[in-house]
């Protein structure tokens, strides 16, 4: 059992399901969301099963900045004048993951590997209670994000320590939306989190 740290830049954007509900297609005529970056670090501990398989405990903080721009009709755009085309969210997730390493034969001070986990998050900024006004540019979502993940990544050996550079995917299994009676949630069937993280870690 050894430990460590890691720290990373993050992309993260929501994976949207568009309403089929034709009324409100009538007025919002798409929703989309963009990669913005963010911040994370992480503490590690790393158990090794084998020369080749390594489970890994992964707790830690990120730091994610989402939003959801709506392409208004012209026609409801002139009548609706105090809405907003972009919604934001931010989030401060307290972040769970378990890994498993699968790690092929060291060449020297250099191993490549692949990974592959799941994570559960918290969110601390929430909004999941917060009366969503059309004044108020939030998205009200759930703070409880489960994830899928997988990646590659690359050990270095020193003499003292092992650096690693280390890119990861995750994709969000559980629907984030919080249903409420404004337009920004009824033109949404669901909401799911999609990352992308490149981090580096220092490991004993």
């Amino acid at each position: 059992m050894h430990y460590g740290i890691s720290v990373g830049y993050m992309d993260s954007k929501f994976m949207l399901e568009y309403t089929e509900d034709e009324a409100i297609r009538e007025n919002i005529q798409g929703v989309t969301s963009y990669y913005i970056p963010g911040f994370h670090i992480t503490i590690v501990g790393d158990l090794r099963i084998n020369d080749y398989m390594n489970i890994r405990l992964l707790p830690g903080i990120s730091f994610l900045d989402r939003e959801i721009n709506y392409a208004l009709s012209d026609q409801y755009a002139s009548t609706a004048h105090n809405l907003d085309r972009v919604r934001k969210a931010e989030s401060i997730y307290g972040d769970l993951p378990i890994d498993l390493k699968l790690r092929s034969a060291r060449w020297r001070n250099f191993r490549p590997y692949v990974i592959t986990g799941l994570r559960y998050g918290f969110d601390f900024a929430s909004l999941k209670n917060n009366k969503n006004r059309n004044d108020d540019s939030i998205i009200r979502l759930s703070p409880n994000d489960f994830s899928y993940t997988m990646g590659v990544g690359f050990d270095f050996y020193f003499p003292y320590f092992k650096f690693a550079i280390e890119l990861k995917m995750g994709l969000g299994l559980v629907d984030l939306k919080v249903p409420d009676e404004t337009f920004y949630s009824q033109s949404i069937e669901s909401i799911k989190s999609r990352t992308f993280t490149l981090s580096i870690s220092v490991e004993g």
